[in-house]
């Protein structure tokens, strides 16, 4: 890849941070990006490295881009089966196109812009639904096109779905994560944006290069147009000039979709092999390039590490990807039957779909917890982040996850005895369990019952919908649907019932554990100074303290990293230039001294 790499080294540390900043979720695609980031991650820092003659770095080595093809590889089975679960699962809104007209108000945690979306037009609905299968599963194929500008093209349509959806909703850092996947799409030129790089002269180039262009130019508009076509001809996209709509719809049938979803699964294998192969012959090309027996020696051995974990991990991936399509599955290599299950218990590898069915069809379920002192006079308990509070406003909490507020979404999907954690909750309400009331309200005076734990609690099913435009005042609206858990005090039989029957019951006191260390007392003292902090904001001032940090790094980095200096890496030798390109070269670097420098230098040359 051509450019600076310092964009690069600088990138490999985000990728890092990131991906360790993630791994403290539970979500399935998180371990096998953790575990990416080991190898993406740089082992020293980043230094600097001089132009070499090929426009490659000298101090580049040989295998830094296969752990950025195992990101693209993860990249392309995370969208491409999200994509394909969303049809295979026969969800009615996916088919019909309709899915999107429930799914702002319906999923976990809606942001207000998720309010502003749910009131567009049908047809635009029904037409994002089209953009998003387009994206999904035309797309993905793309990340390992020849030509640069599909894969520019795949990164920015991956980029807009993503900021889409963090925009209508909270999904704490996932998003965030795969936006940082997607830049693996991106090379060092892109990154670096060096300016001046689009202003520079054209010059005369050899008519091979300019057919291989033409032809490069000639692929790309068929790609388009084949997309183009194909989602025209698939979805009935049909556009009314009167009523200035786009009309839109499924115009094939769910067994013509699974034997075109066999037919194409095992080639997106091939494409796969075919696309590893060649990273592992450029690696092996630019070893070839590497001068010096110590340096060539210690970039084989590490090239041969990594080489071998690109391999195994891709061929780990192939089990859980080939989950979308039974018939490939059948038809894969048993040796990596094998090595997939020797690591299985490791989740290096998973398979993913995300939004497979669409729920909330008939409206928004949602659980509402009630405290009472008497048993007739009863106070709803509001969460922090979840809709309760029909007149609040829904929150934007990215990148923190309330964990609390989204397992009772799940738990608001079926019956409470479907979440045994939740009969756990009620219990810890009743006894006025600090640590559990600050996962309601971080501040303990906003919880109802802060000065004494109610002596009832209750459950309730609600029905929630967004209110609708003229309603002033109303985020939400809503109407009750049935008892959810029912009324109990603590030696309640059925609480206690409840308790026997998920093993839930009280068990031996914890042992105390001593307070008088330093480091014991240092936590304490930060926690209770943090507790009363929103996690978002908390997040967020992380966050921006990190990179306040890396920007007054950039600002004060040795002048030396920011510059391109022309002269050869030492110990090598260089072809002498003849008179003319060293005067040009001498009028160039007197022209345009370096600018860290206190006054302007010669470039030496060998003799």
């Amino acid at each position: 890849m051509a450019g600076s790499r310092l964009p690069r080294q600088l990138f490999l540390q985000g990728v890092a941070a990131v991906f360790m900043f993630a791994f403290a979720s539970l979500y399935t695609q998180i371990p096998e990006t953790g575990f990416l980031a080991v190898l993406v991650a740089p082992l020293r820092p980043a230094s600097h490295r001089k132009e070499a003659p090929q426009g490659r770095q000298a101090g580049a080595l040989p295998h830094e881009d296969l752990p950025f093809w195992l990101v693209r590889w993860l990249l392309f089975r995370l969208m491409f089966a999200s994509g394909v679960v969303k049809l295979t699962s026969r969800c009615p809104a996916w088919w019909g196109l309709t899915a999107l007209t429930y799914h702002y108000e319906t999923q976990c945690l809606p942001t207000p812009a998720a309010w502003f979306a749910h009131h567009l037009p049908v047809w635009l609905h029904k037409l994002s639904v089209v953009a998003t299968f387009l994206i999904e599963i035309a797309v993905p194929p793309l990340f390992f096109a020849p030509i640069r500008r599909l894969r520019l093209a795949a990164f920015y349509s991956q980029v807009l779905l993503q900021v889409l959806i963090i925009i209508t909703g909270n999904y704490n850092f996932f998003n965030l994560m795969t936006l940082v996947l997607t830049t693996a799409l991106l090379d060092d030129q892109h990154l670096a944006a060096e300016p001046g790089h689009g202003s520079r002269k054209k010059t005369a180039t050899s008519w091979p290069k300019a057919l291989l262009a033409t032809l490069s130019l000639l692929l790309e508009l068929a790609v388009y147009g084949l997309l183009a076509y194909g989602t025209v001809h698939y979805f009935g996209l049909e556009v009314d000039w009167q009523q200035r709509t786009i009309h839109s719809r499924t115009t094939f049938t769910f067994h013509q979709f699974s034997q075109w979803l066999k037919t194409l699964t095992l080639p997106t294998v091939w494409l796969g092999v075919a696309s590893l192969v060649w990273e592992l012959l450029s690696a092996l090309w630019r070893w070839t390039q590497v001068r010096g027996w110590l340096r060539k020696l210690s970039a084989v051995v590490q090239l041969s590490l990594v080489g071998t974990a690109t391999v195994a991990l891709f061929l780990i991936s192939l089990v859980p990807y080939s989950y979308v399509e039974p018939g490939t599955h059948g038809r894969l290599w048993t040796g990596a039957h094998r090595l997939f299950g020797a690591v299985e218990h490791l989740q290096l590898a998973n398979s993913y779909g995300l939004f497979r069915r669409m729920t909330g069809l008939g409206g928004r379920p949602e659980v509402v917890l009630e405290g009472s002192y008497d048993g007739h006079h009863w106070t709803e308990i509001e969460f922090m982040y979840k809709p309760g509070n029909l007149s609040r406003p829904p929150p934007v909490v990215v990148p923190h996850q309330p964990r609390l507020d989204w397992q009772m979404w799940f738990a608001a999907l079926g019956p409470h005895t479907h979440s045994p954690w939740f009969t756990s909750l009620v219990l810890r309400l009743l006894q006025g369990k600090e640590p559990v009331i600050r996962l309601v309200q971080s501040q303990v005076a906003r919880y109802p019952f802060h000065k004494q734990p109610p002596t009832y609690v209750r459950a309730q099913r609600y029905k929630y919908w967004f209110s609708q435009p003229g309603e002033q005042g109303q985020w939400w609206r809503r109407q009750w649907v049935e008892e959810f858990f029912p009324s109990v005090s603590l030696g309640d039989p059925t609480l206690e019932t409840l308790l026997r029957q998920f093993g839930l019951q009280e068990k031996s006191p914890p042992r105390t554990r001593s307070a008088n260390s330093t480091l014991a007392q240092a936590l304490h003292w930060t926690r209770s100074q943090l507790s009363p902090l929103e996690a978002p904001a908390l997040l967020w001032g992380l966050l921006m303290a990190v990179g306040a940090v890396r920007f007054v790094q950039a600002l004060l980095a040795p002048c030396s990293l920011r510059s391109s200096p022309l002269a050869p890496v030492s110990g090598e030798k260089r072809r002498p230039a003849s008179q003319k390109d060293s005067g040009a070269a001498s009028e160039q670097a007197t022209a345009a001294p370096n600018p860290c420098s206190s006054s302007s230098r010669t470039t030496r040359r060998k003799k």
